[in-house]
């Protein structure tokens, strides 16, 4: 996983070739439906670039981190925070995996290396996540990494936490 500076996300918002020719990765073919292309052009222009030009030092938590096959040295996929630890030591955590690469684990593996990643500052008491209940793929990925749903709304967004081992009281 590459979280993305500043300058390698203004690169991808010219074009995914050019952050991947700085890379050195291999080219990927990206397939993303319509919906969550149009989520990440918002977090692109709205939150990704302001937030990593404003938090030079923090930029790991207001980035995309790219997902890449070692295998094969192409980028499969994106995942990252919704910033740096909530009010509550919370830290919320989205992705997205390229539809040739879904259902074969590498969501699990990745999410498994962010949170470890969060739970290393000290500030983190819980990861947590939003996904739809229709999306059954993503809440297969969210209970193999340990998380468990803690809130419904009626439009069917549902919440699940894992909570630091260490925040644990018995």
């Amino acid at each position: 996983m590459i979280p993305l500076t500043h300058e390698l996300l203004q690169l991808l918002h010219i074009g995914r070739a050019a952050m991947e020719q700085a890379l050195g990765l291999t080219p990927s073919h990206w397939q993303v439906d319509e919906f969550y292309q149009k989520e990440i052009d918002d977090a692109m222009v709205n939150f990704w670039l302001p937030k990593t030009l404003a938090n030079p030092n923090a930029f790991k938590w207001y980035t995309d981190w790219e997902i890449v096959l070692k295998s094969t040295n192409t980028a499969i996929g994106g995942m990252g925070f919704n910033g740096e630890p909530n009010e509550h030591s919370e830290a919320e955590v989205g992705y997205m995996i390229e539809k040739g690469h879904q259902n074969k684990g590498f969501a699990t593996e990745a999410l498994q290396l962010l949170i470890n990643w969060a739970f290393t500052d000290n500030r983190v008491k819980s990861v947590i996540v939003h996904t739809y209940q229709d999306n059954l793929p993503s809440t297969r990925i969210l209970v193999k990494c340990g998380f468990e749903e803690v809130k419904k709304d009626e439009e069917g967004l549902m919440t699940f936490q894992l909570i630091h081992p260490k925040s644990i009281i018995v």
